[in-house]
C-alpha cells in the first residue's frame, strides 16, 4: 500500500499581507485576537507581521511571547541581507531574531531584472545574499521559510536564473521554499509547469504564495498543490494589497474537499465560516455574503425550480455539503419564488404547512409576495415579513395588536433643531389604546409611540430594539413620487439569548413605508417572544408559571 501524501501546511499571512489591504488597520490587540483564533482553527504557521517596519508589529511579537500557542508556529517576516553588508550586521535580520519567533520568513529576488533594477547589484551577489541570509537564521536556531519573490514572472523570463535562486536557498538550509506569484498575473497552467520544474531542484517542502490580481489566486494555489506543493500561504477572506491574496476560506475546502488532502485536524473545517466572519468583524469590514463556501449566500437558493430540486436532493444545486464548512442551506423568498420556496421557508421558521390548508397558505403567500414585490417590496433580506405572511394565515393566530391610525408631525424650533411627534391608535385585546411620543425624527417618534402604546399590555415590547434602518429610492426618475423601500432591523433579548430579524415596507411615502416595516417588526418580535415565554414556562413543568405566562400573553 502506498503511503498517504504529506499533509498540506497552511501558512496564514492575514496579519502581514492582509493588513496591506486599503482600508484595514489592525491594532496589536486585534492581531493577537486573530492569531489566537487561527491557532484554535489549526493553522500551522501564523505570519504575525514585519517587526522591522513599525512599532505596532514589534509590540505584537513582544506580547505573543506570553501566549500559550496550541499548534501554530509564529513567524516574523523580513528580507535577505542588504547587498553592502555582512549578515551579522544587517539590521533587518537582527530585528527578525529579536522578534524571538520559532520561524522566520524572508523574501529574496528570483528575477534577474529585479536584482539589477531594484537591488542594483549583481546576479551572483543576489545568490550570496539569499544563501547567507538563510544560513545565518538557521544557525541561530530558526526554522526558515524562504519566499522566492516574483518567482513565476522570473521563471517565464529566465528559467535558469529563477531556479538558481531556489538552489541558493536550499544550500543555505531553507526548511520551506515558497514560490510567489507576487504580481498575481499568472494562470493555473503556468503555475503548474513552474512548480514541476522547481520540484526538480528543491528537495525540501515546496510552497505557493499567490496574489489575486488576475482572479486566479485560489485556482493557482490549488494548481500548485496538484503539482506537488505542500505549503500554502494565504489570508482569511483573501484580504491583501491591491486585489488581495489567495483566500484561505476557499483554499482550505479546495485542498480537503476537492483534492482529498489533509490540511486541518478532522472536524476543524466546520469552523471556517465562523473564523471568516470573526476576522471580518475585527477588521471592521462587511462580510461578503457571496464569498464561496463561507458567505451567507454561498448556499442560498432563490429560483423556484432550484428550490424544488434541492428539497428533493441537496446535491442537485450544491457542490458540497454546507455543514462541512460550517455553513447552511438557505432559501430566498422573492418574486421568483415558487411554492417550494415558501414551504422551505416555513420549515426553516418551524411552521407547519401540511395538508390542504397548508397548500392553500403557500399558494396565497406566493401570490402576495409577487404582488408586493411588484409594488416595490423585497423579501430577500426581510424573512420576518415572510414569516408574518405565513403566521397571519394560520388558524387561531391572533396578532398582538392592530393599527387603527397613526400621524406624524415634524416641526422646527426657535433653536434651529427639529422634532417629530407621532400619535398612534391601536387595538390591543379588544381595547383601543391612543398615545403619542416625540423623537428626533419621524421614525424615532413612531418607534417611541409604538413602544409606549404596547408596553402596558405587552411588557415584552420593552425588549425589542430597532438597530438599523435602511432606505432605498427605487426609481429616482419619479422624484418625490418615487416608491421608497425601507428595511428595519430589530433585536431582542429573550429565550435563547439575543435574536435579530428584519422587516420591509414599501410605499410612495417614506413615512408609510417606515411605519409598515416598523409595525411588522414589533408584531413579529412580540409573537416570537411570547411564544418563547410560553415554551420556557412549559419546559419548567410549573403549572403556576405556565398559567402566569398565558395570562401575560392574553
Amino acid at each position: 500500500m502506498s503511503a498517504a501524501p504529506d499533509p498540506v501546511e497552511i501558512h496564514d499571512t492575514t496579519l502581514r499581507d492582509g493588513t496591506q489591504r486599503e482600508g484595514i488597520s489592525l491594532s496589536s490587540a486585534d492581531k493577537l485576537r486573530i492569531a489566537e483564533r487561527l491557532d484554535a482553527l489549526g493553522v500551522h504557521v501564523i505570519e504575525a507581521g514585519f517587526p522591522g517596519s513599525n512599532p505596532k508589529d514589534a509590540e505584537v511579537f513582544r506580547r505573543a511571547r506570553d501566549v500559550q500557542w496550541k499548534q501554530a508556529q509564529l513567524a516574523a517576516f523580513g528580507s535577505t541581507r542588504r547587498s553592502d553588508i555582512h549578515v551579522e550586521h544587517d539590521p533587518g535580520l537582527r530585528t527578525l531574531l529579536e522578534a524571538d519567533t520559532p520561524a522566520c520568513v524572508i523574501f529574496g529576488k528570483s528575477s534577474a531584472m529585479q536584482v539589477q533594477v531594484v537591488l542594483r547589484t549583481s546576479l551572483d551577489e543576489n545568490l550570496r545574499m539569499i544563501e547567507e541570509s538563510v544560513a545565518y537564521l538557521r544557525a541561530q536556531g530558526r526554522r526558515v521559510i524562504y519566499d522566492a519573490e516574483h518567482y513565476f514572472d522570473a521563471f517565464a523570463a529566465d528559467e535558469g536564473y529563477a531556479l538558481e535562486t531556489l538552489r541558493a536557498a536550499v544550500r543555505g538550509g531553507a526548511d520551506v521554499v515558497v514560490l510567489c506569484d507576487t504580481n498575481g498575473g499568472s494562470l493555473p497552467w503556468q503555475i503548474e509547469r513552474a512548480v514541476h520544474e522547481a520540484a526538480r531542484v528543491v528537495p525540501v517542502r515546496l510552497g505557493i504564495h499567490a496574489h489575486d490580481d488576475s482572479g486566479c489566486g485560489v485556482a493557482n494555489s490549488l494548481a500548485a498543490v496538484r503539482a506537488g506543493a505542500r505549503h500554502v500561504q494565504g489570508t482569511i477572506n483573501g484580504y491583501g494589497e491591491r486585489c488581495g491574496n489567495a483566500d484561505l476560506c476557499s483554499v482550505l475546502p479546495g485542498v480537503e474537499l476537492k483534492l482529498g488532502l489533509r490540511a486541518l485536524e478532522p472536524g476543524k473545517l466546520a469552523e471556517l465560516r465562523d473564523v471568516s466572519r470573526f476576522v471580518a468583524e475585527i477588521a471592521n469590514l462587511a462580510h461578503d455574503p457571496h464569498q464561496p463556501y463561507v458567505g451567507r449566500s454561498a448556499f442560498a437558493h432563490k429560483g423556484g425550480t432550484h428550490v424544488a430540486a434541492v428539497r428533493l436532493s441537496p446535491e442537485t444545486y450544491q457542490h458540497v455539503d454546507p455543514a462541512l464548512v460550517g455553513n447552511e442551506t438557505r432559501v430566498v423568498v422573492s418574486e421568483l419564488s415558487g411554492r417550494a420556496n415558501v414551504r422551505s421557508k416555513a420549515e426553516e421558521l418551524g411552521l407547519s404547512l401540511e395538508g390542504d390548508l397548508g397548500r392553500d397558505i403557500d399558494r396565497e403567500v406566493v401570490r402576495e409576495i409577487k404582488d408586493r414585490e411588484a409594488e416595490g417590496a423585497s423579501f430577500e433580506a426581510a424573512e420576518a415579513s415572510v414569516a408574518l405572511m405565513l403566521q397571519r394565515r394560520r388558524p387561531g393566530y391572533r396578532p398582538p395588536f392592530r393599527v387603527l391610525a397613526f400621524q406624524v408631525i415634524t416641526s422646527k424650533r426657535d433653536s434651529g433643531s427639529s422634532t417629530s411627534e407621532a400619535t398612534i391608535k391601536l387595538e390591543i385585546g379588544g381595547a383601543v389604546v391612543h398615545t403619542a411620543a416625540e423623537g428626533g425624527g419621524p421614525v424615532a417618534a413612531l418607534d417611541a409611540a409604538l413602544r409606549k402604546a404596547l408596553t402596558s399590555a405587552h411588557p415584552l415590547a420593552a425588549q425589542i430594539h430597532l438597530v438599523d434602518y435602511k432606505v432605498r429610492i427605487l426609481d429616482g426618475r419619479d422624484g418625490t413620487a418615487a416608491v421608497t423601500r425601507v428595511l428595519v432591523d430589530s433585536t431582542s433579548k429573550g429565550v435563547g439569548g439575543t435574536r435579530g430579524w428584519s422587516t420591509v415596507g414599501a410605499a410612495p411615502s417614506i413615512v408609510d413605508a417606515s411605519f409598515a416595516a416598523l409595525a411588522d417588526g414589533y408584531e413579529y418580535g412580540l409573537s416570537s417572544l411570547e411564544e418563547g415565554r410560553l415554551e420556557e414556562a412549559q419546559a419548567s413543568h410549573s403549572s403556576e408559571e405556565a398559567a402566569e405566562a398565558k395570562r401575560e400573553v392574553a
